[in-house]
């Protein structure tokens, strides 16, 4: 008899009645434990999430055949790959084109920064879709927070390390970012500013006068004093906090120092290079998900000149944020990080993934209530492109493709479902698979399909 398979709600929760079919005796069985039958091409994911909406049609899936006011005001080069075209401004990574694969077809219909981020950090819709909601303990967990619920690492404090975070949208802090409904002791590692890495790491170690037989001491008694009243989120930061200062080679992939004065140059002396940087670090060092936000903010039109405060959302004064500040230093950076884990050999076994959580519209126009005196292009998540590379996925591939104005998908529609399980397959952890919530309830690990990339 096949097993039984209990049906998925829309948010990822296991129908009603099926939950009385499963019984209690179910839940506690090894069917919802990480035990993938998909075959691993990885051991690690890295995700670098580009928050505010990269427009799609400046820089993976341009339309030079387009009217202007869809085209827009740059054109197109060539790339490594005969046919495929990129933006002008991405120079660099239209040289390193035969090395990655460009998905053109993915799709949702969420419309604001604070909900589309959190489906594209926690592979569910947002209850207020098309909003923009703020942190809530019923959250559904971020990607990194299922891996350490899943699989906590035998080698390192966390599973998943988010650097350059959490997203502000565009003052605050939104959600997707942390453990959510699982709670503190699945949040990710988080590395707020990577310039600042060396602060974090000299917080890591130990004063001169305290060895690890003092500090194990020091463990002890505060674990006696916490006792079993202490709330479970608090005592796993401890213990997480302990393990960090610890473990030698767990302190030392935060310190950037340790790299050439010719590699932080080469990512960029920036809050994007050095996130990006440490994320190389953190993958060489074995953290199995690590998630670098390439800007901190999504706002982009009402900034001030400083390129660190400059994120994705253009809807205005879209042509000279690109040109000046946004895609300069994303294919400097961007180029850069590939190039480095492929002479490292990193890439044979680590997933990479570029993604926002949506694109821009087709058409060119100037929106009054926003900063800025030149046309932009607003939200748009009926189309747009996402990244791939490294561990078995086909260098220059493109996946799916849109309409004649980047507005739809035209084959091969893909969803962020589909994206999340791709990346989860990749590392052994079946999508169809659940994990269970603080109470023993079941979820689903990914709704869609993976994505067939090599």
């Amino acid at each position: 008899m096949p097993p039984f398979v209990p049906r998925i709600g829309p948010l990822g929760r296991v129908n009603r009645r099926d939950w009385l079919a499963l019984g209690l005796g179910a839940l506690a069985a090894p069917a919802f434990a990480s035990k993938s039958a998909v075959k691993p091409r990885a051991k690690r994911v890295l995700v670098v999430f580009t928050p505010g909406g990269v427009s799609q049609l400046e820089t993976f899936d341009p339309k030079p055949n387009a009217p202007e006011e869809i085209r827009g005001a740059f054109g197109t080069i060539p790339t490594a790959v005969p046919g495929l075209r990129f933006g002008e401004h991405l120079p660099k990574l239209a040289k390193l084109a035969d090395k990655f694969a460009v998905v053109r077809s993915l799709s949702h219909d969420d419309l604001d920064h604070g909900s589309a981020c959190y489906l594209s950090l926690t592979g569910q819709f947002h209850s207020r879709k098309s909003s923009n909601p703020t942190v809530s303990p019923t959250d559904f967990p971020t990607l990194g927070a299922i891996v350490q619920r899943l699989r906590p690492s035998e080698t390192f404090p966390r599973s998943s390390a988010y650097l350059n975070g959490p997203v502000l949208l565009p003052e605050i802090p939104g959600p997707g970012n942390n453990g959510g409904f699982l709670g503190r002791s699945c949040d990710p590692l988080t590395v707020s500013d990577p310039t600042e890495a060396k602060e974090f790491a000299a917080g890591l170690a130990l004063p001169a006068e305290v060895g690890l037989d003092r500090l194990d001491s020091r463990r002890e008694l505060l674990h006696s004093l916490d006792g079993k009243s202490t709330e479970a989120g608090y005592r796993e930061s401890t213990r997480a906090a302990f393990d960090l200062l610890h473990t030698k080679r767990v302190r030392e992939a935060f310190d950037l120092d340790q790299e050439t004065v010719k590699t932080r140059d080469a990512y960029g002396r920036h809050r994007s290079g050095q996130s990006c940087l440490l994320a190389r670090r953190l993958v060489e060092a074995g953290v199995p998900w690590v998630t670098a936000f390439f800007n901190h903010t999504i706002r982009g039109q009402d900034k001030s000149e400083q390129t660190d405060e400059y994120g994705w959302d253009t809807h205005n004064d879209i042509f000279v944020s690109l040109k000046e500040h946004l895609l300069p230093r994303f294919d400097q950076t961007f180029s850069t990080l590939l190039t480095d884990m492929e002479q490292r050999g990193l890439l044979k076994d680590t997933l990479v993934c570029c993604l926002g959580e949506f694109g821009r519209a087709p058409k060119v126009a100037l929106e009054k209530n926003f900063a800025g005196t030149a046309p932009g292009r607003k939200h748009w998540g009926g189309c747009y492109s996402v990244l791939f590379a490294g561990a078995g996925v086909t260098g220059g591939a493109v996946i799916g493709s849109s309409d004649k104005q980047g507005a739809y998908p035209q084959a091969d529609p893909l969803t962020p479902g589909d994206l999340f399980a791709t990346l989860f397959a990749a590392i052994g952890i079946d999508p169809a698979s659940h994990y269970t919530d603080l109470a023993d309830r079941p979820y689903r690990v990914a709704t869609g399909e993976a994505i067939k990339l090599g």
